[in-house]
C-alpha cells in the first residue's frame, strides 16, 4: 500500500509542471469471461496521453497500478518498461513542450471493488463489471496523471464479449467492428471517469425542461429486474433536476445521466458524471420502510448535487474534499425537502446524520471541515462523519447565518466563475461575502478551521410567579463559536401534549448569551435548545427539562424538536452523563409512539447500543432481557402490514435472548407461528436465522436450506454472515483466516464474514483474537488494499473485549509502532477512543 502513495507536495509539483489536453483509453473486456488460466485474470488497457509542459522541469510520472506493462512510448520514443514502472509509476524524462504518451498495460480485475470490479452472478453465471476510482484508483484501469487539478476530456473505446452493453459517462453507440466508442467528456477530474460493461438490466427515460433534454437511464443485474422500481428512481431524479435547475440557474452541463444500481459496492454512491454508480442494496428485495426510500432518494439526490458541486467545479486537493460532500451531503436534505414526497428529510439529517458527524467530532482523529490532507491515506480516511454530515450541518448554519437566498446566489456565481476549473475554501467564501455581506472569513475560521463540537445549556431564573426572569444560553467547547439558533419553551398542555409556546432566534456568542425575547414568559416544562436545528451543537438540558423527557418525551408532538430530544439523550449516554440503563428505559417507554419511521430505527439502534457497550456487565443481561420483551410487546401491537410492525419485527429478532424469543423466530420461518399482517419475506428469513444460527439454534445444514431458497448473490452474503456468527471457537478460526490471512473473498464476503464474526452473545469466545488483531494488523495494512485494510482493522478491533486491558493492549501496540503508517494508526486511535467512552458509560451505568 504504502509504495502506491501520492502526496499533497508531489501533486502540487507534477501541476506546476504540466497540463493535460486530453486521454484516449481504449480497454479490452473480452478477457472478462470464460476461464482464465492466469493467477491474476487481467484486461488490456491502451491509454494516449497528450500533455503540456508549463513549467520548468523534463520529468514527471504517470500513474499505473498493473501486473504488467507491455510497452511505453514518449513522443515516439520507446522506454523500457523494466527501466521506468516500478508498479505503481511510470518514470518520464525528457519531456518537450508537447507531448505524447502511450502507454499499453495488462491491469488487473478487481475483487475488492477498487479499479475494474468483476463479479460473478452465482444465480446464472453472468459477469458484470463496473469501476469505482474515488480518491485515486482510476490508475488500477489506465495511465492516469491521478490528482483532481489535472482534469481534461477523456474518450474511452471498450471492446467487451459478445452480448454485452457498454456505458460510460459520455454517451456512446457500437461500431460495426463491435467496438463500443464513447463521446469526449468535458474536463473532468480522473477519479470520476466510470466504465460499466455486462448484460445489465436497463431501462430509460428523459427528462425535458423547455429546451434542455437529458436522457435518462437505470440498470441493475438481470437478476435483480424483477424488484427494480426504476419508475421511482426516474421520479426522483426528475424531482432533483427541476430543483437544482431551479436555484443553480446552470443547466446541467454533462449530456445522459445513467444511474446503475452494482454489486459488491464500497461505498453509498458514486457521482461519476452522466454515470452515477450506486449499492446495488438500494434494489430492495422484500418489503421495507419508508425510511429506505427516503435514504434511497437522498443518495440520488446527493449525487445529483454533485454534478455542479465537485463535477463541474472541483477542489485542487483533497483538504478542500468538503467543497464537494458537505454541499452535496447539505443539498441533498435541502432538496428531498423541498421536492420529493420526504418533507421531513430533516428530521432524519438530526436524528440520523448528525449522529455520525457527533461521534466522528469526539474521535481524537478529528480535525477541522478544511482538512490538512498530506497523501490519498488521508484522503481515503477523509471519507468521514465530519466532511459529509459536519460540513452538511455547517452549511445548514451558514443558510441561518447569511440567508437563504444569499447562499444560493453565492452557490451560481461560484458555477459560472469556476466551471470545469478547481477550486480552494477562498473562492467558495469570495462570492458568499459578495452575496451575503456577512464577513465569511471569520464565520469560516470559526467553523471550518477548527475542529470539536460545543454544547449549549440553558440556564434559566425564574421570579417568585415563576415567569422567566432570564434565559441564558451557556455555551462549553475548546472552541466557542458564533451560532445563530433558536431557543424553545414547551408546556404540557391539557390534553397531554408537550407542545411549543415561545421561540426566540439569537445570535449566541461566547460563553454565556442572555435570550432577552423569552423574559417574562411563563416557566416552561421543556426548554430545548437549538430548537429547529439550525445549528451544529450537542444540546443539554436543565434538570426540570431533563424530568419532563424521562416522564414525556412521547407527548412532543413536532416530529423534529422530538427528534432533537432523541439525539440529546443519546448523546447523554454517550458521554456517560445518562446511564445507560435510563436510556433504555426510556427508549422502552416511548418508542412505541414514535412516528417518524426513521427515527424509530435510530432509537433501535441506541438502545442495543446502550447495552452491548454501555451498560455495566453485570446488568447487560437484563437489559438485553427487557430489550427483546419490549420489542416482542411492541411487535404485537403493531398495526397489521405497518412499517412499524416490520421495523418492530427486526428489532426483536436482533434481541432475542431467550428459549421462547428463539421458538418464536423458528416458529416464524418454518410457519407454525404467525403474527398477523407480518410478511416474513426472504429478506425478514434471513434477519431472523442469524440471531439463530448466533446462538446455536441454525447449523450449517440449516443455513445452507435457506440458502437453497435464496440462491442468489445477495442470499449469498446473508449465508456467509449467519456461518460466520455460529458460537463454535472451529467456526471463529476459519472465519479469521479467511479475512486476515487470505485474499480470496470478495470485498462484500469480507464484510458479510466480519459483521457474522463479532457478536455481543460471544464475548468469551471472541477473546482469543484481541492479541492476535494486534499481531496482525500491520501486515494487512501493507499486503491488502486500503479499502480492505480499512474493513479488517475497523471490524475486527476486539471491542467487546472492554475491559482495562484490551485498553491497555491498545496503548502498548500504539506506542510500539510510531512508525506505522499514519492511517492505520488512526483507525486503531479511533476504535481505542470508543472503547474508552464505552467503559466510562459502563461505569457511569454501574454507579445508577
Amino acid at each position: 500500500m504504502p509504495g502506491e502513495n501520492l502526496s499533497r507536495d508531489e501533486a502540487r509539483e507534477r501541476a506546476e509542471l504540466l497540463s493535460v489536453d486530453g486521454y484516449e483509453v481504449a480497454l479490452d473486456l473480452r478477457s472478462a469471461v470464460g476461464e482464465s488460466s492466469e493467477g491474476v485474470r487481467t484486461f488490456r488497457s491502451v491509454t494516449t496521453l497528450r500533455f503540456r509542459r508549463t513549467g520548468t522541469g523534463t520529468t514527471t510520472f504517470v500513474d499505473l497500478i498493473a501486473p504488467a506493462v507491455t510497452s511505453v512510448e514518449l513522443n515516439g520514443r520507446a522506454l523500457d518498461p523494466a527501466t521506468v514502472f516500478d508498479g505503481s509509476r511510470i518514470a518520464l524524462d525528457g519531456l518537450a513542450d508537447d507531448n505524447v504518451l502511450v502507454v499499453d498495460a495488462q491491469c488487473a480485475y478487481s475483487r475488492t471493488g477498487e479499479g475494474m470490479h468483476r463479479f460473478v452472478d452465482p444465480e446464472d453465471g453472468e459477469v458484470y463489471l463496473y469501476t469505482q476510482y474515488e480518491p485515486a484508483d482510476a490508475r488500477r484501469v489506465y495511465a492516469t496523471f491521478e490528482q483532481p487539478d489535472l482534469k481534461a476530456p477523456h474518450r474511452f473505446s471498450v471492446t467487451a464479449p459478445e452480448g454485452w452493453t457498454v456505458w460510460s459517462n459520455g454517451a456512446g453507440e457500437q461500431d460495426a467492428e463491435g467496438v463500443w466508442r464513447f463521446a469526449e467528456t468535458a474536463p473532468i477530474s480522473t477519479y470520476i471517469t466510470c466504465v460499466v460493461a455486462g448484460p445489465y438490466h436497463y431501462v430509460t427515460d428523459t427528462y425535458r425542461r423547455g429546451d434542455l433534454e437529458i436522457p435518462l437511464g437505470a440498470m441493475c443485474r438481470k437478476g435483480l429486474a424483477k424488484h427494480f422500481d426504476a419508475d421511482d428512481v426516474f421520479l426522483v431524479t426528475k424531482q432533483g433536476f427541476d430543483f437544482f435547475h431551479d436555484n443553480f440557474d446552470y443547466p446541467y452541463p454533462f449530456g445522459k445521466y445513467d444511474q446503475a444500481f452494482v454489486p459488491e459496492y464500497n461505498l453509498g454512491a458514486m457521482e461519476n458524471p452522466g454515470m452515477v454508480t450506486f449499492r446495488e442494496e438500494y434494489v430492495y428485495r422484500g418489503k421495507v420502510t419508508q425510511a429506505a426510500y427516503e435514504r434511497r432518494a437522498n443518495v440520488i439526490l446527493h449525487e445529483m448535487a454533485h454534478m455542479w458541486f465537485g463535477d463541474l467545479v472541483t477542489m485542487v486537493w483533497w483538504d478542500d474534499l468538503w467543497l464537494k460532500e458537505s454541499f452535496a451531503d447539505f443539498m441533498g436534505s435541502f432538496s428531498l425537502a423541498e421536492a420529493t414526497r420526504f418533507t421531513n428529510s430533516w428530521v432524519t439529517f438530526a436524528n440520523n446524520r448528525k449522529a455520525w458527524a457527533y461521534r466522528a467530532d469526539q474521535l481524537p482523529s478529528t480535525h477541522p471541515i478544511t482538512a490538512d490532507i498530506r497523501d490519498l491515506e488521508d484522503a481515503k480516511l477523509n471519507f468521514d462523519g465530519i466532511t459529509y454530515a459536519k460540513g452538511a450541518s455547517v452549511l445548514k448554519q451558514l443558510v441561518a447565518y447569511a440567508g437563504r437566498d444569499a447562499f444560493l446566489e453565492g452557490s451560481r456565481r461560484y458555477f459560472k466563475r469556476h466551471a470545469y476549473g478547481n477550486t480552494r475554501l477562498t473562492d467558495l467564501l469570495t462570492v458568499l461575502e459578495e452575496t451575503s455581506g456577512r464577513d465569511m472569513k471569520a464565520w469560516s475560521q470559526s467553523w471550518l478551521q477548527t475542529s470539536g463540537v460545543n454544547t449549549l445549556t440553558p440556564e434559566v431564573t425564574y421570579d417568585a410567579e415563576g415567569r422567566i426572569t432570564e434565559l441564558a444560553v451557556v455555551q462549553a467547547g475548546d472552541e466557542l463559536r458564533p451560532h445563530r439558533a433558536a431557543v424553545g419553551l414547551y408546556k404540557l398542555s391539557v390534553d397531554g401534549e408537550l407542545v411549543r409556546y415561545a421561540r426566540a432566534e439569537a445570535d449566541v456568542v461566547g460563553a454565556r448569551t442572555v435570550v432577552a425575547e423569552l423574559a417574562g414568559s411563563a416557566r416552561p416544562d421543556l426548554v430545548l435548545m437549538n430548537d429547529d436545528d439550525l445549528t451544529y451543537c450537542k444540546v443539554r438540558f436543565d434538570e426540570g427539562s431533563l424530568a419532563t423527557l424521562r416522564a414525556h418525551l412521547g407527548d412532543i408532538t413536532d416530529p423534529l424538536a422530538r427528534a432533537l430530544c432523541w439525539s440529546a439523550l443519546w448523546n447523554l449516554t454517550r458521554d456517560a452523563l445518562m446511564p445507560a440503563r435510563d436510556f433504555v428505559a426510556v427508549a422502552l417507554e416511548f418508542a412505541g409512539r414514535e412516528t417518524d419511521i426513521g427515527v424509530l430505527q435510530m432509537v433501535h439502534a441506541w438502545a442495543r447500543a446502550a447495552v452491548t457497550h454501555y451498560a455495566a456487565p453485570a446488568w447487560r443481561a437484563e437489559g438485553g432481557r427487557l430489550l427483546a420483551e419490549g420489542g416482542l410487546r411492541e411487535l404485537r401491537l403493531a398495526s397489521p402490514g405497518s412499517e412499524h410492525q416490520l421495523t418492530w419485527a427486526r428489532f426483536f429478532a436482533a434481541a432475542a435472548c431467550s428459549d421462547a424469543d428463539f421458538q418464536l423466530l423458528e416458529g416464524l420461518l418454518d410457519g407454525t407461528a404467525k403474527i398477523d399482517g407480518l410478511d416474513v419475506d426472504q429478506e425478514l428469513r434471513w434477519a431472523f436465522l442469524e440471531p439463530l444460527a448466533a446462538h446455536g439454534r441454525a447449523d450449517e445444514a440449516r443455513i445452507g436450506q435457506e440458502l437453497a431458497r435464496d440462491d442468489t448473490a445477495t442470499g449469498k452474503r446473508h449465508q456467509v454472515r449467519c456461518l460466520a456468527a455460529r458460537p463454535s471457537a472451529a467456526v471463529k478460526a476459519q472465519a479469521w483466516a479467511q479475512v486476515v490471512e487470505s485474499d480470496a473473498l470478495s470485498n462484500a464476503l469480507v464484510e458479510a464474514t466480519i459483521a457474522g464474526f463479532a457478536q455481543p452473545s460471544q464475548r468469551e469466545l471472541l477473546a482469543p483474537y484481541a492479541s492476535k488483531y494486534f499481531a496482525a494488523i500491520e501486515r494487512v495494512w501493507a499486503d491488502r488494499s486500503i479499502q480492505i485494510g480499512m474493513d479488517v482493522v475497523r471490524g475486527l478491533f476486539p471491542g467487546l473485549q472492554d475491559d482495562e486491558s484490551t485498553l491497555t493492549a491498545t496503548d502498548a501496540w500504539l506506542s510500539g509502532h510510531g512508525s506505522a503508517a499514519p492511517a492505520l494508526r488512526r483507525l486503531v486511535l479511533e476504535s481505542r477512543d470508543d472503547l474508552a467512552r464505552a467503559l466510562r458509560a459502563q461505569a457511569r451505568d454501574g454507579a445508577a
